[in-house]
């Protein structure tokens, strides 16, 4: 009888052993939760903009990104975003010709949800004047333009290169400059995100656009020319 008595006296003591240890993690862990402290996840949504000529203008497809992380986002064409952070991430605001901005997101914040507008400033980039000469020094521009041949010739050369025909085939066969190629770069990436989680609506239902297409073949622009 003593054995069996010892055996159960050592069964409830583990099982005493074992409450203490799940009641001391039940409260740390309930410690964690109701510390108004602790790190929380809310979501952070606004603009970034800037100001241009005493106005506030929007600033599209500026990157907000989570310092440190590789989460982030992009703002829309009217400068909107909206993301996702912990009260204790720092939000970072980056575009092309502006100062990066800085935003540690406060663990003050009451509710999952909040509003911002972040401002951003111009960086403007000072380069050293590039100088191009056509001698390797001033003392060789007198000798060489004193001996440059001037004809009429080259005013008339000057005048094809200018005349209008010459300047619609340059336009038509140049290749697109650099603001060009962002524009269009700007507008596909627009159009992804409107229709993102969409499909893109179908010109064959599109009235207008049938309209256009009876009132050709009314006037015969589909006739084979002669």
């Amino acid at each position: 009888m003593s054995m069996n008595l010892r055996k159960l006296m050592k069964k409830l003591r583990i099982g005493f052993l074992s409450m203490i240890c799940l009641a001391g993690l039940n409260s740390s862990l309930w410690s964690q939760t109701t510390n108004p402290e602790a790190a929380r996840v809310v979501q952070i949504s606004g603009k970034v903009v800037t100001e241009e000529n005493n106005k506030i203008v929007l600033i599209p497809y500026a990157v907000v990104a989570v310092k440190g992380t590789s989460r982030g986002t992009l703002t829309d064409v009217s400068g909107f975003f909206s993301i996702v952070v912990r009260t204790d991430e720092t939000l970072v605001f980056s575009v092309l010709g502006f100062k990066d901005a800085f935003f540690p997101v406060p663990d003050t914040l009451k509710g999952e949800y909040f509003s911002m507008v972040q401002m951003l400033t111009r960086d403007t980039i000072l380069l050293p004047a590039a100088v191009i000469y056509p001698w390797p020094d001033p003392d060789n521009f007198i000798p060489e333009f004193l001996a440059m041949d001037v004809h009429n010739d080259m005013e008339d050369v000057a005048e094809q290169n200018l005349s209008p025909e010459k300047m619609e085939m340059l336009r038509e066969t140049l290749p697109t400059d650099g603001p060009e190629n962002q524009q269009l770069y700007l507008k596909q990436q627009n159009a992804k995100y409107y229709y993102e989680g969409q499909l893109k609506p179908q010109q064959i239902f599109n009235v207008f656009a049938w309209k256009e297409f009876i009132q050709a073949w009314k006037r015969g622009d589909f006739k084979k020319k002669k």
